[in-house]
C-alpha cells in the first residue's frame, strides 16, 4: 500500500514540474498539466497517505489533525493553482489561504501534540518552519507571476497615451458625419468605463493618461468586469460591445467605410479566437482578463478609433 501511495505521489510531483515548466515557456498544455497534477495530488496522493497514516500510527484523538491536514492542504493547494492559472478569485483564494494555516492547523496541531507525551518536539519545529515557507511561496505568488509583462504593458499605455494626444490635435475630414457620431458614442463608453475601473483604485483618467501604473491590484484577473458589474451592466462590456457593432454595421452601409468595416472587428477585439480556433467572447478576452490590461484595452480602443475618425472614408 505505501509503494502505491509513493508511486501516486511521484506521478503528482512529475506532471506538476513538467506543468511548471511548460507553464514558464508558455508551451501548449501546460494549463492541463498544472490541474492534472494538482488534481493527482489533492485528491488522490492526500487522502490516500493520511488515511494509511492514520491505520497504521494514529488514534482517535489524531483523527481531526488529519482532516485538519487534508482541508488545510486543499485549500492552500487550491488557492496557489488558482493564482498561477490567473483564474478570477485567486486573490481572494490567496487572502484565505495565507492565514489558514495559522488560524485552522497550527492551533489544532499543538492541542492535539501537546497531550501526546512521547511526542518529539523536532515535529513541531518542523510544521513551524513548512509553515513560514508557505507564507513565503504565498506572498511571491501575491506578488504576482507575470510582474514584468505588467510593467511593460504600462510603457504601451504610455505610448497610446501620447499617441491620442497627437491625433487630438489634427481635425477630423469629414466632420459631424454619422460615423464619427458613433465613434464619439464609443469614445464616451470606454471614457466612463475608465472613470469607473480608475476611481476603484483611487486613481482618476487624468492620471492614468499621465503616469500609467500605481493600480493597487494591476494583476487581479476579473477585477474590472466586477467593477463594471457593480453599474448593473451585465455581462459587464456589453453596452460598449453593442456599441462596435452598431459602428461596423453603420460603417458597411456607408461609402468609403466598407473595407475598415471589414478589418474593425479584429482591431476592436471583436470575433476573435484562440490557437484552437474557439471563438472568444469580447468580455472573455478583453474584460476578464488582469485589471491593467483592460485599462490598456480601453485606451487603445480610443487611439484607433480617434485615427479613424481623422482619417475619414477612403476617397475613390
Amino acid at each position: 500500500m505505501k509503494q502505491k501511495i509513493y508511486y501516486i505521489g511521484l506521478v503528482a510531483a512529475i506532471i506538476m514540474s513538467t506543468g511548471a515548466i511548460f507553464k514558464l515557456e508558455h508551451w501548449p498544455a501546460a494549463a492541463h498539466l498544472m490541474i492534472l497534477g494538482t488534481a493527482i495530488l489533492v485528491l488522490l496522493f492526500l487522502p490516500a497517505a493520511l488515511i494509511n497514516h492514520y491505520k497504521s500510527e494514529g488514534d482517535k484523538q489524531s483523527m481531526l489533525l488529519h482532516i485538519v491536514i487534508y482541508i488545510t492542504c486543499l485549500v492552500v493547494f487550491t488557492a496557489m493553482l488558482y493564482k498561477i492559472m490567473h483564474w478570477p478569485g485567486a486573490g481572494y483564494g490567496l487572502l484565505i489561504a495565507l492565514p489558514f494555516p495559522y488560524v485552522v492547523f497550527l492551533p489544532v496541531f499543538l492541542v492535539v501534540t501537546s497531550k501526546n507525551k512521547s511526542f518529539n518536539i523536532y515535529n513541531t519545529v518542523s510544521v513551524l518552519l513548512l509553515l513560514a515557507l508557505n507564507s513565503v511561496f504565498s506572498a511571491l505568488l501575491s506578488l504576482n507571476v507575470s510582474k514584468d509583462t505588467i510593467t511593460d504593458s504600462y510603457g504601451f499605455s504610455k505610448s497610446l497615451s501620447r499617441s491620442e494626444a497627437a491625433i487630438s490635435e489634427l481635425p477630423s475630414v469629414s466632420g459631424m458625419s454619422p460615423v464619427n457620431g458613433k465613434i464619439d458614442e464609443i469614445l464616451k463608453i470606454t471614457a466612463d468605463y475608465q472613470d469607473i475601473i480608475l476611481k476603484s483604485e483611487g486613481l482618476t483618467r487624468e492620471q492614468w493618461k499621465k503616469d500609467p501604473g500605481n493600480l493597487i491590484r494591476p494583476d487581479d484577473v476579473n477585477t474590472a468586469a466586477v467593477i463594471l458589474s457593480r453599474t448593473g451592466e451585465k455581462p459587464a462590456g456589453l453596452k460598449l460591445e453593442k456599441a462596435m457593432n452598431e459602428l461596423i454595421s453603420l460603417m458597411q452601409q456607408t461609402k468609403g467605410y466598407e473595407e475598415t468595416a471589414k478589418a474593425l472587428p479584429s482591431v476592436l477585439g471583436l470575433g476573435a479566437s484562440n490557437g484552437d480556433d474557439e471563438a472568444w467572447s469580447f468580455a472573455y478576452r478583453n474584460i476578464l482578463v488582469p485589471l491593467s490590461w483592460s485599462l490598456i484595452y480601453l485606451d487603445g480602443v480610443e487611439t484607433n478609433l480617434m485615427m479613424i475618425k481623422v482619417t475619414g472614408p477612403a476617397v475613390n
